[in-house]
Parts: C-alpha cells; structure tokens; sequence
C-alpha cells in the first residue's frame, strides 16, 4: 500500500518540472490528484494521463492561483471529484526578471501575485476543508534566492521570502486543526527555468561551483521530500523549512 493511499491532493503548477514530478510521485504512494497549470494544455494533460496509467485519478484544471475566483475552482475540482482535500502544494511559479531601476509595477505585481498571494489564496480556500475534517498537508516552495536575495529578481526574491513567513504563520494559525504546513527549498534544479544556464557551459560552471554536491538536481530527487511531508511520517512537523539543495546553501 502505498504511503498516501486514499489522499487527495491538488498541486499547482503541475503540469511541468517539479509540479510535475510531485504529481507523479503521489499518484505512485496512492494518491489521486488535481493538476493546476497557467497556459500550457498539453503537458498537464499528459500528466494526467500519466497518473491515469498508474490506476489514480487526475483532473487538470487551467487557472491563475493569483485570481480569487480561479483559486475557489481549483480547490472546488477536488472536492466534487474526490469528496475531500488532504495535501496542497503550492509550486505555480514565473519570473519576470529585471534590475531594481527598471522593474514594472507589472512586473512586481506579476510575480508577487503568483507566488505569494497565490499561495495565501490556495491556503485560505483549502483549509477550511482540512479545518473540517480536522487533517491537512501544505507544503510551499521557497528558494534561495528568498533567503539571500538575487540580483536582477527583486521581486521574485521578495515574494520567496515572504513565503516563509506564510508558512510559519499560516503553521501557527492552523496547528490546532490539525494541518502542518511546512516548506521546501529546492537548490537548482534541471526545469525549463534553468535552461539558459544549462545551454551555456561558463554559466553552468558558475552555478555548479555553489553547490557542495556538484551538479544540478533533476526533479525526481526533489520529490521524495514532497512525499514524506504529505505523508503521515510527517505528523509531528510544522512550520519547518527543509533545504533539497545538495548543499547550495554551504557554500
């Protein structure tokens, strides 16, 4: 049996790089899953198809996390479909790079709106859920960049760090209903986002040369976290922050 048999899990930004591989990595512990994505129909449907060849159920559902109305249908597709929601994960992403002086409102407000008020919409919509039946896993992803700043990305930065302060004090608001709610920080990891580095050999010097174990995760590896963390082994973590970053963060 697998460790999230019976669950049902919605994951946003699913339907590519680590979105994708939680989804998977879920429908393979037993769970079944909504597969939220911005744009692109093609891959979230083949992940859904993915997870309909492993015997779980998958919904794929099209919306923006940083819309109210979005959000309110992407959590209602889990509980028409499979009754109930027991793990969120809030992964949507995008970056809209630019130096501080040149940076667009749009651009600020793009950002942000997508990774942090996204996520605090996502979290308000399904805990009153988990508040019900007394039980719920969220899990948010940070990066180092919301702990260090980076150039060029004040406001994806921004928004990174903000999530970790959500994470503590949506853990704090929701510990007596049984939720945990904890976030992952990936290091680099081999997603589209990483391409222009990969693509460029000086580049992928630079970037490899932070990392203690020496080369770039590939989604699968960054996963597992994302399992235990919905899984029961995980009851008694709250309000954490667990670094996947093959020691990014040593150097």
């Amino acid at each position: 049996m697998g460790r999230l048999e019976g669950k049902a899990a919605v994951v946003t930004g699913g339907g590519r790089g680590i979105g994708r591989a939680i989804c998977i990595a879920y429908a393979k512990e037993g769970a079944d899953v909504v597969v939220n994505y911005a744009s692109k129909d093609q891959p979230a449907q083949e992940v859904v198809e993915m997870i309909n060849k492993i015997g779980r159920r998958a919904f794929a559902v099209k919306a923006n996390v940083a819309v109210k109305a979005d959000v309110e249908r992407i959590i209602q597709t889990a509980i028409d479909n499979f009754g109930k929601l027991d793990i969120l994960v809030n992964n949507a992403g995008v970056s809209k790079p630019n130096m501080l002086y040149k940076m667009t409102e749009e651009q600020w407000d793009e950002v942000v709106g997508i990774h942090l008020k996204g996520p605090f919409l996502c979290i308000q919509a399904a805990s009153k859920y988990m508040m019900e039946k007394k039980y719920g896993k969220i899990i948010n992803i940070t990066s180092s960049a919301g702990l260090w700043g980076t150039k060029g990305q004040i406001n994806y930065s921004s928004a990174k760090g903000g999530i970790v302060a959500l994470t503590k004090s949506a853990a704090r608001e929701l510990a007596g209903y049984g939720i945990t709610v904890n976030v992952v920080q990936p290091g680099y990891v081999s997603t589209e986002m990483f391409e222009k580095v990969k693509s460029d050999p000086k580049l992928m010097g630079i970037y490899t040369g932070r990392i203690l174990l020496g080369r770039f995760a590939e989604p699968e590896e960054v996963a597992p976290t994302f399992v235990f963390l919905a899984s029961d082994e995980s009851n008694y973590i709250t309000g954490q922050l667990f670094c996947v970053d093959g020691g990014l963060g040593m150097t």
